[in-house]
């Protein structure tokens, strides 16, 4: 009986443990902010401006380039499709500060591409248009990986029945495979999304400037310490994680419906 009774209880333990663990750095973060001196110190309003704006135009093109490739993908079988999994998993799994050494090596003034397009005016480092492509490379495997699990999860049974009921593909797509597939992909953009936000190492080295969250975040450090920190810390949390939120209730709510 009592074997059993610890049997039971051993999970529950091993989770709420797990729990605590995931939680002592959060509270280590209220605990040691000091709130009566809280305070911004200059250029986190506009760090806060640019991670904003320039993650919502990487996200933009991650959702419209990204769901197409992962619906195609979940729905076509084709030779060498190992290679495209190899591809994204190397996407993946490349360091942030490797990957931003790849893209300057592809896009930077001496590069193959970056040469091309700085005479067509498009400068691909320390840019806006740096900045959103550091993002884009950085969160858009994130994005396919987990979009493309969202279309595998739907029935291709009801896409056929909508095929022969006289929808076009592009109609079944849209009216069958989008809204069965929408609790996956509400999760694939909030990973893209805090993916993009959070990104440091390829900013670093491709778009030092214009400075965003992350790398105004590594300034405060080496220039003022730790106790500058903590506010763009709190705004960091607070821009990250509403989006997340947000899309996970309404497809959930839409779910229940």
């Amino acid at each position: 009986m009592i074997l059993t009774a610890f049997r039971l209880r051993l999970p529950a333990f091993v989770s709420l443990l797990t729990l605590l663990l995931l939680a002592a750095p959060f509270a280590g973060l209220a605990f040691m902010t000091s709130w009566r001196s809280f305070g911004f110190t200059d250029g986190d309003g506009s760090a806060i401006t640019v991670s904003l704006g320039y993650s919502v135009l990487a996200l933009i093109l991650i959702i419209a380039l990204g769901t197409p490739l992962a619906w195609w993908l979940a729905r076509h079988r084709i030779r060498g499709a190992w290679l495209i999994d190899t591809l994204l998993l190397l996407a993946l799994l490349t360091p942030p500060l490797a990957l931003g050494l790849l893209l300057a090596s592809m896009y930077g003034p001496y590069g193959p591409a970056g040469s091309l397009l700085e005479r067509a005016g498009l400068v691909l480092t320390n840019s806006g248009p740096a900045f959103v492509m550091a993002q884009f490379y950085s969160a858009l495997p994130y994005y396919v990986i987990a979009a493309r699990a969202a279309f595998e999860g739907v029935p291709r049974e009801l896409e056929q029945i909508a095929l022969t009921l006289g929808h076009s593909p592009w109609r079944s797509f849209v009216h069958v495979s989008l809204p069965l597939a929408r609790l996956g992909l509400a999760a694939a953009i909030a990973l893209a999304w805090v993916r993009a936000l959070g990104e440091f190492g390829a900013v670093l080295i491709v778009a030092y400037y214009p400075q965003g969250i992350p790398v105004k975040l590594w300034v405060n450090l080496q220039n003022i310490g730790l106790s500058a920190v903590y506010p763009l810390l709190w705004v960091f949390f607070l821009v990250a994680m509403p989006l997340p939120l947000v899309l996970g209730l309404a497809a959930r709510r839409r779910h229940l419906i």
